[in-house]
Parts: C-alpha cells; structure tokens; sequence
C-alpha cells in the first residue's frame, strides 16, 4: 500500500470540525488533518490531526491560503457557513487547491433566506407559502392581514438563532419589531422572510455534491427548540440523533426526486453550480415533505452523529476530493 500523502485543512471550530477531522484522518490516504483553529478536542485527538493557529475571518483567508500552499494541502474542508458566504473557497480555488465547498454565489442560499425562498419558488421545490421584505411596515401588514399562522426569519446569518415562532398575532408583530427595529439580530434582520407555520415532523439531510451528482446521508434529527415540550425559542441545535426512524427508504427516494436532485439542477442551471455539503431541513407535513431552508455546510450537531455511521469501508476524503473536482458519479 502507499504512503499517505494527501494533507487535508479543515476550517473552523466546532464539534461538527472534530468530527469532519476525526473521519478524514481515518483515510489510508490521508497524512495530515490540519484544523484552523480547531479546539481543545481536535488539540487532544493527536496522531494524524493537528491545530492551526489561525482563524476564519475574512481578514484571515490571505494566511489560510497561504499555510495550504507552504503545507502543500490538497483539500481543503470549510466547516461554518460566514467563512462561505464571504468567498473563502473562492480564494482556494484561485491557486489551484481543491476545496469541499460552495462558492460565494452559491452559499447565498444560506447566506440570504429571501433569496433561497425565491429560488425555491422559481424552482418548484415545495415550501411554505411566504412574504420577503425589507420595509417594516409592509411587514407588518403583512402579518395582520395574514390567514395563517407565521414564522418570522432574518434572513441573514444568525448562527442558526434567527427565527422565531410567535404564538399569536400580537406575539409576531413584536417579534417582528424585535428583529426590525430593535435589530436583535444585527444587519441579518434588514430583511425578513415571514411564512407560513408548518406542522409536522422535522428532519435534516446533508447531500454531497459536486454540481451534478448527488448522495445524502441518512436522515437526522435536532433538538432545537428550548424548554420542556418544544415551547420555548429556536436555539443552533442541542444535540441530535441519526438515522431519524420517520425517513423512511420510500419518503427519502421522494425527497431526492422532488427536492434534493431538482435543487442542485436548478443552482446549476441559475449559474451557481453547488460543490459540498448541501444541508436541508424538512418538516413532514400532511400534504408531504416541504423545505424549512437550505444550509450550505454540514449541519452542526447533526454531523457529529450522522459521520459515525459511514461504514468503514468509506473514504471519506476521497469522496470529498471527488466532488471537489467534479467527478463525484466516479
């Protein structure tokens, strides 16, 4: 057998980055797993894995190019969703190096709810019925002359905090002050999405692609609303478990049809072909699967339960590296 020789840099922080690095590292091709800047698990993992002092801001991307060059790094694994939005595997693919990612163009489906909504609609992907706008008091119109009950959602990044589900109709119009008005969400909140509460079941499935081919994972399910019996706000995950027993093999076979398969067609299509870890989450309604949004990274915790079920037998880093240059159907 050959020498490992394929050194891997892993961007980001978190629990989902652990497990990104822990499931490269078990690769017979892979040498190194770099993290920038990692944590105290992945600085306690040792063997093949090793922490980069170097963060992920946009002030940083000019050195993590640069340590991928001096470190001869063949591909490269972003983890959170800012570092996406603002160009990072753009800049990586500029010098050549492979990168498991969406560009800009293409994380804006996470980056921009308003948008991803429109593409959704444009696309014919079912999703709830909705309102974009950038004008408060249109919003607010909106919402009392509404027949149903609402969702609020910034529409830019809020860590995965950003959404709100009021109770009532007084409840919304304050939720939708708190986020206009009183920015709690900072700039994310300039333009709100407002749609229609689904009820149902939730599930989240992470599909690699690479522009044209696609493969999900199993089907996962987060623990994300606070407080005993779902009551209180929506939090960035707290915890989660993998393979959610409600996806069943038929309802994943119409999801790919009808959702997974037509959305990375349309990206590619609309000009921003999508290359990584396209992360949606469903609510299983009465009237069948409809997309709650698109993420444009693995999610986080769901990929630190759902990595752990990859038979051995799979190479992680090669599929990622396959999709990275395009020949993921090989």
């Amino acid at each position: 057998m050959a020498e490992p020789s394929l050194h891997v840099l892993v961007i980001g922080s978190g629990g989902r980055e652990h497990a990104l690095a822990w499931a490269l590292a078990k690769s017979a091709k892979v040498a190194k797993v770099f993290v920038a800047p990692g944590n105290g698990g992945t600085a306690a993992a040792g063997g093949k894995i090793e922490n980069v002092a170097i963060g992920h801001g946009k002030g940083d991307f000019a050195a993590l190019v640069g340590f991928a060059q001096t470190q001869n790094v063949g591909l490269v694994v972003p983890g959170p969703e800012q570092p996406l939005v603002d160009g990072i595997a753009d800049e990586f693919r500029k010098v050549g190096i492979p990168t498991f990612g969406p560009s800009a163009k293409a994380a804006r489906v996470e980056g921009s709810k308003a948008f991803s909504k429109d593409f959704m609609k444009k696309h014919g992907i079912a999703t709830a019925a909705y309102g974009n706008f950038t004008n408060y008091e249109q919003a607010r119109a909106f919402i009392e002359s509404a027949s149903f009950d609402v969702v609020i959602k910034a529409s830019g990044l809020a860590a995965g905090k950003g959404v709100l589900i009021p109770k009532t109709k007084s409840e919304a119009l304050d939720a939708l002050k708190s986020v206009m008005v009183d920015r709690e969400f900072g700039s994310a909140g300039d333009e709100v999405v407002i749609e229609e509460l689904l009820v149902g079941q939730e599930i989240s499935v992470l599909t690699l692609s690479d522009g044209y081919t696609v493969t999900s994972f199993p089907a996962a399910q987060d623990h994300k609303r606070a407080y005993d019996n779902d009551e209180g706000p929506n939090t960035g995950g707290m915890g989660a478990y993998a393979p959610a027993p409600v996806a069943t093999p038929e309802l994943l076979k119409t999801i790919h049809e009808t959702v997974l398969q037509p959305s990375i067609d349309g990206m590619r299509r609309d000009g921003f072909p999508f290359v990584g870890c396209l992360f949606t989450g469903f609510m299983l309604t009465a009237d069948g699967p409809k997309v709650l949004e698109y993420n444009c990274r693995f999610g986080d915790p769901e990929t630190e339960v759902v990595l752990p079920l990859l038979d051995d037998s799979c190479d992680l880093a090669e599929v990622f590296l396959a999709a990275a240059e395009g020949r993921l159907d090989a």
